[in-house]
């Protein structure tokens, strides 16, 4: 029997797709409460073997929650709602001997929103928006995608999709990835230390990569400096992942010419911060991956993860435990 330890609301989304055999199912209430078979149930006796966290929880009892999966002595697997392994509690569970599956989910809303915020800078859409309010009739060239060049940090499935959509456009994309190789969303693959040298010839670098401490600060004053001019920075990954005065300092200079951020080093960004005003920078309040269909498709992910962990199957976007220790 597989005892999972799940948000109340979030029960409620998936109960009639759940497997109807060999589960046991403790329910989380948004009082943080906890029930098994509709009777009350202590923390320790919890013992939840598989955890889900996702957009539901986040908005309710989660500190609780995660505390609920460290203190049992039967954790196994959790199945994320992030993209990503950096925050602390997944080092924790790791440590622990808990597998870790991260979510691919958001991959479609975030490269629609990769392809949104480089094309509203090519077709100088704040320019338009200006001219509309102002009721001037002018004419606005643009720049086209087609026939760019875009470097793709981080190949995963938020990598993927945004490749997908922009060579739709007719961009030549490089991904770049710890093992090279081939893939048959990019015309290039290339290494991490192949990076800096390439950007002279990129005209968007678009960071989808994980934080660690191999990545953390990666975009640093050299990288910026290598930029191609009338090139554009976007951010999709931590903020960690920008020395973010060197970014400062280098949109000043107009190398690179726009900077289109969804994440930041603090958030939620500071009131005072010069990224809110700045004239090249596009700020998104790490709001990205809320697309229509991004909670049906990480309950999907959860349920598909689900039936291959009680079949012994391997599960989907398993994270590296030394990938996630080496934050």
């Amino acid at each position: 029997m597989t005892r999972l330890l799940l948000y109340e609301p979030s029960y409620r989304s998936v109960e009639d797709r759940l497997p109807k055999s060999g589960l046991e199912i403790v329910l989380m209430a948004p009082d943080a409460s906890l029930s098994l078979d509709g009777q009350p149930i202590s923390v320790e006796d919890a013992r939840p073997e598989v955890g889900w966290t996702n957009m539901d929880l986040y908005a309710g009892p989660a500190g609780k929650y995660m505390r609920a999966l460290l203190g049992s002595p039967s954790m196994k697997w959790l199945q994320s709602g992030a993209a990503g392994f950096d925050m602390p509690v997944f080092a924790e569970l790791v440590s622990k001997g808990v597998r870790l599956t991260t979510n691919s989910s958001q991959s479609v809303c975030i490269a629609e929103y990769v392809l949104h915020g480089v094309l509203d800078h090519f077709q100088r859409g704040a320019q338009r928006r200006a001219a509309q309010a102002a009721s001037q009739w002018k004419r606005f060239p643009f720049r086209e995608i087609s026939g760019t060049t875009w470097l793709i940090v981080g190949y995963g499935a938020i990598g993927q999709e945004t490749a997908r959509r922009a060579r739709a456009f007719g961009a030549r994309i490089i991904g770049a990835r710890r093992s090279a190789g081939s893939h048959e969303l990019a015309d290039e693959m290339i290494t991490p230390d192949q990076i800096v040298s390439r950007l002279p010839e990129v005209d968007v670098v678009v960071l989808s990569v994980p934080l660690s401490k191999h990545t953390r600060g990666m975009v640093d004053a050299a990288f910026l400096a290598a930029m191609k001019p009338k090139s554009v920075l976007v951010n999709v990954g931590r903020g960690g992942l920008v020395d973010e005065p060197a970014l400062l300092a280098a949109l000043d200079t107009g190398v690179p010419e726009f900077a289109v951020l969804d994440v930041f080093e603090t958030e939620p960004l500071p009131p005072e911060s010069p990224f809110w005003q700045h004239p090249r920078v596009a700020v998104n309040p790490h709001a990205s991956a809320m697309g229509s269909g991004l909670d049906e498709r990480s309950r999907q992910l959860f349920l598909e993860n689900l039936n291959r962990y009680v079949a012994g199957q391997p599960l989907l976007n398993e994270a590296a435990p030394g990938d996630v220790l080496a934050r």
